[in-house]
């Protein structure tokens, strides 16, 4: 019988994913120089976290979700965002008392009932970051920027910020019956999500792609931010200007989560097909209350790693993930085989990358596989070098072959 992956997923083959780690290190790194802490959350949660978290009327939880019943009978579901996991870790484990704020971040697998197509896969992969414990618009600053120098400093070219209120529950429900207003009486030539979304949350109306044409007239959310959402937005951008970060204001964004209030963001790039997001984000400042917690501000942002991955290579940006090898180890004769062995062991134990021949080939065929290895040097042990204590020591770049002893091989190597 032939197994298969299944729809969605993907294999991460060697060459693959050293690549990903070269970028998820860019992201732990500028995180360690922001002052985020890395945080893990389990991949399933009970299901009513993410549909009171994200929101009964978002497309998530009405079509996207894997939820499951477990053998004790309760609903479970795979994590299909980060942030609801993150809210739900920071009040159980009471976070909020610390006397700072509570900045954190996550890499790892969501996992969404979607159809495949470029970037997008039903397990995917989100790096995000979630600050807890203040609603100053420096901090929205801080976390837009935080994500769009992780696209800068990996070379991505491009790629623009988008930034617009969405303002309180109060501001949405005044300008919910203008938009309302306005789309009514296109209500039938719409397509079907819109007509649902109109009844339950108009505001997503506007962040359809297929009728997005028609939102030409449509009135600005910014126009029915009340004078605190405005004093705040306009900090927000007033820090960003300071920063030297470009940013575009876009009325029309609205994210796809219910969970948003005043900023939200979005970072977009172009030449990946028709979806042109990377991530976004925005602030939150009821969850944590909504998920149990006392009322805490957050704000946070979550990009797409594969998305990441694609416009690097669509750019043709080369990563140099592949560290190459130190050194590659060949005995000649029985007893410098066994001689091989033992140095092999010294040298990765003093934290060298050091290889040998497994199949019995001849000189030339290690050599050969030296060369695929990237193998910095090639150490060649013969029985008469062992008995001299000498070593053959050649690098591959220059050709050069010397003799050194076997004890000073590791100082010859250098680190």
């Amino acid at each position: 019988m032939r197994f298969e992956k299944p729809t969605g997923t993907q294999d991460f083959l060697p060459g693959t994913v050293e690549k990903w780690q070269f970028v998820e290190d860019k992201a732990r790194d500028l995180c360690r120089r922001f002052n985020y802490r890395e945080i893990r959350t389990p991949m399933f949660e009970q299901t009513e976290l993410f549909e009171r978290g994200v929101g009964e009327t978002t497309d998530i939880v009405e079509k996207e979700m894997y939820t499951f019943i477990d053998k004790g009978e309760r609903s479970m579901t795979l994590r299909p965002e980060g942030t609801a996991g993150v809210v739900r870790a920071y009040v159980q484990n009471k976070l909020y008392g610390e006397p700072d704020i509570t900045k954190l971040y996550y890499m790892g697998p969501m996992f969404r009932y979607e159809r495949p197509q470029a970037g997008r896969y039903r397990q995917f992969h989100q790096f995000g970051v979630e600050v807890f414990g203040t609603a100053d618009p420096s901090i929205d600053a801080e976390v837009i920027t935080l994500g769009y120098l992780f696209t800068k400093e990996l070379g991505l070219s491009g790629v623009k910020v988008e930034i617009n209120s969405v303002g309180t529950p109060a501001v949405r429900a005044a300008y919910r019956d203008r938009l309302l207003a306005f789309l009514m009486p296109m209500k039938d030539s719409l397509c079907s999500d819109c007509q649902s979304r109109m009844e339950r949350n108009p505001l997503r109306v506007l962040d359809c792609k297929k009728d997005q044409d028609k939102f030409g007239g449509a009135p600005s959310i910014l126009d029915s931010l009340d004078e605190e959402c405005s004093t705040h937005f306009e900090k927000v951008k007033a820090y960003l200007d300071a920063m030297e970060v470009e940013y575009e204001v876009n009325p029309r964004l609205v994210r796809g989560l219910d969970y948003y209030t005043h900023t939200a963001f979005e970072f977009k790039a172009q030449g990946i097909g028709a979806i042109d997001t990377v991530g976004g984000g925005g602030r939150f400042n009821g969850l944590v209350g909504e998920i149990g917690g006392p009322d805490q501000p957050g704000i946070g942002f979550g990009i797409g790693m594969e998305r990441i991955m694609l416009i690097l290579e669509h750019q043709n940006i080369e990563l140099n993930a592949v560290k190459p090898l130190d050194v590659y180890l060949v005995g000649l004769g029985e007893a410098a085989d066994r001689e091989i062995t033992k140095i092999l062991f010294k040298l990765r134990s003093e934290g060298f990358s050091a290889e040998r021949d497994y199949l019995g080939r001849k000189m030339k065929a290690q050599m050969k596989s030296a060369d695929r290895l990237q193998a910095r040097y090639t150490a060649i042990l013969g029985d008469d070098e062992l008995a001299r204590g000498e070593i053959a020591l050649k690098s591959m770049e220059t050709g050069e072959q010397r003799t050194v002893r076997l004890d000073d091989l590791a100082k010859e190597l250098g680190l």
